[in-house]
C-alpha cells in the first residue's frame, strides 16, 4: 500500500512536499516515480529516481523547480515542488518501478499511490 501525503492547495510562487510511504517494503531494491493527471488530460511523468537515489530524472516542464528524493530506511520517497505555476495543477501519484531505475513511462511500475491533489491558484 502507498500512502500519500502533502498535497494541498498553494498559491503561485509557493512550495509544497510530497511524500509517498510503502508499506509493502518491496521498494528498497526498486526505482520510484511521481506522475501527475491534470484536470481533462493524460497521466504524465514528473520525476524519477533509482533504487540508491543516485540517479533523478525530470521532465521538462519541472526541471530546476522540482526535486525527487527518498529515504530507504523509511520506505518513503519525496516530491519537493517550488515555483509553482498553475499549469501544475494536477492529482500527483507515486509508483514503485519494476525494477532498480526509474522509467518515464507509466507501464513500467506496478505498485500506485491513490494520488493527492495539488491545486496552485493564481
Amino acid at each position: 500500500v502507498q500512502l500519500q501525503a502533502g498535497g494541498g492547495l498553494v498559491q503561485t510562487g509557493g512550495s509544497l512536499r510530497l511524500s509517498c510511504t510503502n508499506s509493502r517494503r518491496t521498494s528498497s531494491n526498486n526505482g520510484m516515480g511521481w506522475f501527475r493527471q491534470p484536470p481533462g488530460k493524460e497521466r504524465e511523468f514528473v520525476a524519477g529516481i533509482s533504487w540508491r537515489g543516485d540517479s533523478t530524472t525530470y521532465s521538462d516542464s519541472v526541471k530546476a523547480r522540482f526535486t525527487i528524493s527518498r529515504d530507504n530506511a523509511k520506505n518513503t520517497v519525496y516530491l519537493q515542488m517550488n515555483a509553482l505555476k498553475p499549469e501544475d495543477t494536477a492529482v500527483y501519484f507515486c509508483a514503485v518501478a519494476r525494477r532498480p531505475f526509474a522509467s518515464q513511462w507509466a507501464n513500467e511500475y506496478n505498485y500506485w499511490g491513490q494520488g493527492t491533489l495539488v491545486t496552485v491558484s493564481s
